[in-house]
């Protein structure tokens, strides 16, 4: 007599719920283990440019930062990092998301699917943020920068945030399987990608013999591109943004498809081992 029945929604209303749910949870995974977003932001900025400024020290001591591209090598340097901490820190964070047994999802209507837009969203949020600032910072500190296509170069990025999504997606699915391997095999992928993003390199200028130590490599092609929308003067042939698209979509398919075929046979004993 006294209980109450659960509310019909309408299928708008259930989005907008869905939407404010995600949004709720990418601040709290923006906070991270900081008090607010701007300690995080801070971090990320700092590794960043520690990144940047390792490459430009080590390059120009072996007599490269000259030959590289007709153009800004520091903006030369941005392009391959902020394209590579995106790739890193979206497949950590992906990775990193709460699973079905994480004590957040006895709470309704909370779910996987949100806790992972959540933390791809946060991630994004986060390098868009840090890529503003560094470049903003360079432009009226040290020498105008100016982007030959911003639209296409965003698109990159966008490209390097989705491939992070599908590689921290399959790393995911594993973990439950292999709680030790896993984490294991993320460090691997992003230790090697440090040398075959091809960040240092001028797709261009490879040979035959040295590309292909690259191109199968999705976050290669999408450094590529991206270096051809900044500069006017360089025109990609050894690189396509559609394989690294298509690689990427299949990635998340795999790892989508692993992660529900995983949450079918959930188990608390998982994460005790």
């Amino acid at each position: 007599m006294f209980s109450q029945g659960r509310k019909a929604r309408s299928s708008f209303e259930a989005t907008l719920e869905t939407f404010d749910l995600i949004y709720h949870c990418t601040v709290r995974s923006l906070r991270g283990g900081g008090s607010n977003a701007l300690f995080e932001l801070g971090s990320n900025f700092i590794q960043t440019i520690v990144m940047v400024l390792a490459l430009y020290l080590s390059m120009t001591l072996m007599g490269y930062g000259s030959n590289a591209m007709r153009g800004d090598f520091v903006v030369f340097l941005m392009t391959g990092v902020l394209s590579y901490v995106t790739y890193k820190k979206t497949t950590g964070s992906v990775f990193g998301s709460e699973g079905a047994t994480s004590p957040m999802m006895l709470h309704a209507p909370m779910n996987p699917a949100i806790a992972l837009a959540a933390a791809a969203l946060s991630s994004l949020y986060l390098q868009i943020a840090t890529a503003a600032v560094i470049l903003f910072g360079y432009h009226c500190a040290f020498k105008p920068v100016q982007i030959n296509d911003p639209v296409y170069a965003f698109t990159m990025l966008l490209l390097a945030w989705l491939f992070g999504i599908g590689t921290g997606l399959v790393l995911r699915a594993l973990k439950p399987w292999a709680p030790k391997l896993a984490p294991t095999m993320m460090l691997v992928v992003q230790r090697v990608n440090i040398f075959a993003s091809g960040k240092m390199v001028v797709g261009n200028s490879l040979s035959f013999g040295t590309l292909y130590l690259f191109s199968w490599n999705p976050l290669f092609h999408v450094i590529d591109q991206m270096r051809g929308a900044v500069f006017i003067n360089y025109m990609p042939r050894n690189s396509s943004a559609e394989y690294a698209l298509i690689a990427s979509l299949a990635l998340i398919v795999i790892g989508m498809m692993g992660d529900f075929f995983t949450r079918q046979r959930v188990s608390l004993s998982w994460y005790a081992r």
